[in-house]
């Protein structure tokens, strides 16, 4: 038995598989960081820290001896609660394939917004420091006409090619604003969310958790989101009602080149 404990859970194997397929298909979908950022691991549930390989002078132990300490970011756990009706589970049992499971998708939602927002703007609790507060560039405002966002993005594409930062690159975009996007199309009739991408050779990406975007490098080798535990479901409790559960994860984040993005903000 691990320490997600579904052993124990009174779920049977097709309720679970009900349940597993509801949070996999949302996160492909929530989870927009790690369409832009490289992924490592997952290391597993004991893994706790990320080794930056370098190290502090600390004081000595002993007369004659030198002593320095070894540098490291702590992984952080995040974990969001769910419940899942008996009744809905007992519907599974008798064959049903569409059960209910509202809470799965409210979960799923939260703990993607809390990774994303992570990666793009730091978790200071957690000692992270996201993209757009690493970034050595300054921002660039969006304005009220969507028209201009081309200009904003090529901008963008623009700084980053004038220090060396190669692409493709991507967009991460405010939900909102990707909505405006591809509902827009620009004189000529060509469709917003295309010329972007052209401008970008790369994806925009609907990202819950980041306020206004970030352009990036995909180059590989700039952001890091290294994973002890990926994102899991375990059992907490349960009661003639509700079977009560969880999606957990655990995870580093650094910016190790802060050159690779730059930030767009609302104007």
């Amino acid at each position: 038995m691990d320490h997600l404990y579904r052993e124990l859970a009174p779920i049977s194997e097709a309720a679970w598989e009900q349940i597993e397929t509801e949070a996999k298909g949302r996160l492909v979908t929530h989870l927009a960081a790690r369409k832009l950022v490289d992924l490592v691991g997952p290391h597993g549930w004991s893994h706790s820290a990320t080794d930056l390989g370098r190290v502090d002078e600390v004081a000595s132990p002993a007369e004659g001896v030198a002593a320095l300490r070894r540098r490291v970011l702590p992984l952080v756990e995040l974990r969001a609660d769910f419940s899942v009706s008996r009744q809905e589970i007992d519907d599974a049992d008798r064959g049903s394939d569409d059960i209910d499971l509202p809470e799965v998708d409210e979960a799923v939602r939260q703990i993607a917004v809390a990774e994303n927002s992570t990666v793009f703007h730091g978790y200071a609790a957690a000692g992270m420091l996201g993209i757009t507060e690493c970034s050595s560039h300054e921002p660039l405002a969006f304005v009220a006409d969507m028209e201009q966002y081309p200009n904003v993005v090529a901008q963008a594409v623009n700084v980053l090619r004038g220090v060396g930062i190669g692409g493709p690159y991507g967009l991460a975009i405010d939900p909102a604003i990707y909505t405006g996007i591809v509902e827009t199309a620009e004189h000529g009739g060509l469709l917003l969310f295309d010329h972007l991408r052209q401008i970008l050779d790369g994806p925009l990406v609907w990202s819950p958790g980041v306020q206004g975007g970030v352009v990036l490098s995909l180059r590989g080798g700039d952001f890091v989101l290294e994973s002890g535990q990926d994102l899991s479901i375990g059992y907490s409790s349960h009661d003639a009602d509700v079977v009560r559960l969880y999606i957990e994860e655990s995870f580093s984040f650094r910016v190790l080149e802060p050159d690779a993005a730059v930030a767009l903000r609302r104007s």
